[in-house]
């Protein structure tokens, strides 16, 4: 069993510790939008320790959507490449949790037909991807 090592941003580090800590009862909404939230457990590509990091909640069917925007950050999210490098995860949705894997979208009318679904869950993400020169990643998890 690998070690799991907190985000170092501060913020996220206390929010997967609330979530986690109440067993999906608490801390499932991001920061102060009231809009819902996941957690993705995954393993870091460089370190092998567990990581978890909490997403906003898009889901298409029995599937989650998971956007790697970073607020429109010039670069991809460090979670990305983790994901790239290792596709099974675990999603915790409140109280539930599923195995899952994850790969990137590249198919442009699957990804157009998700990014829809997501820019509906959580309209910043259309504005992260007009401020940045990258096409921002679009995960499904299956």
């Amino acid at each position: 069993m690998s070690e799991y090592i907190p985000s170092p941003f501060a913020w996220v580090a206390e929010q997967v510790e609330l979530y986690e800590g109440s067993l999906g009862t608490e801390g499932l909404t991001l920061k102060d939008t009231g809009l819902p939230v996941i957690i993705v457990t995954h393993r870091g590509r460089k370190t092998g320790a567990i990581r978890k990091t909490p997403l906003m909640r898009v889901v298409d069917g029995s599937s989650y959507i998971l956007v790697a925007s970073m607020g429109g950050a010039p670069v991809h999210p460090v979670w990305y490449h983790n994901l790239k490098a290792e596709p099974d995860v675990e999603i915790r949705d409140r109280t539930e949790i599923y195995s899952m894997r994850v790969r990137e979208v590249s198919d442009p009318a699957e990804k157009q037909r998700l990014w829809k679904i997501a820019v509906a869950a959580y309209p910043p993400y259309q504005e992260y991807q007009d401020r940045t020169d990258r096409a921002i990643p679009v995960f499904i998890a299956e």
